[in-house]
């Protein structure tokens, strides 16, 4: 519950910061990234928010994984005895996970990239 508490302040804070660089009247709120579980530097959180949702319907095991993995600062061990699964299944989760979202990210990156020249 942690983890996906996380998961949604860190998507309002983006949500937040996208409204203010389009004019909205917000107060500057600092995020102390001390407090994550992992760092997330270059990270689109609203695009690994959608990313993850669609992982999600996919897989919703390697949702988990990866929310509680990022999100949430677990081991692949913590995750797995949360989630009551062997280690072994935790692991091959988060390796298919991580392979699924690095080959939507670097494929919409690929993208933007031809659309802009």
């Amino acid at each position: 519950m942690a983890a996906t508490a996380i998961r949604r302040i860190l998507v309002d804070h983006a949500r937040t910061r996208g409204r203010r660089k389009r004019g909205g009247e917000q107060a500057r709120v600092e995020l102390d990234t001390q407090l994550l579980g992992t760092p997330y530097d270059g990270i689109d959180i609203l695009e690994l928010d959608d990313l993850l949702e669609a992982l999600a319907a996919d897989d919703p095991r390697a949702a988990q994984i990866v929310e509680l993995r990022f999100f949430g600062g677990l081991t692949g061990e913590q995750a797995a005895r949360h989630l009551d699964i062997s280690t072994a299944t935790a692991q091959r989760d988060w390796r298919y996970a991580r392979a699924w979202l690095l080959q939507r990210l670097v494929g919409e990156a690929a993208e933007e990239r031809r659309n802009g020249e």
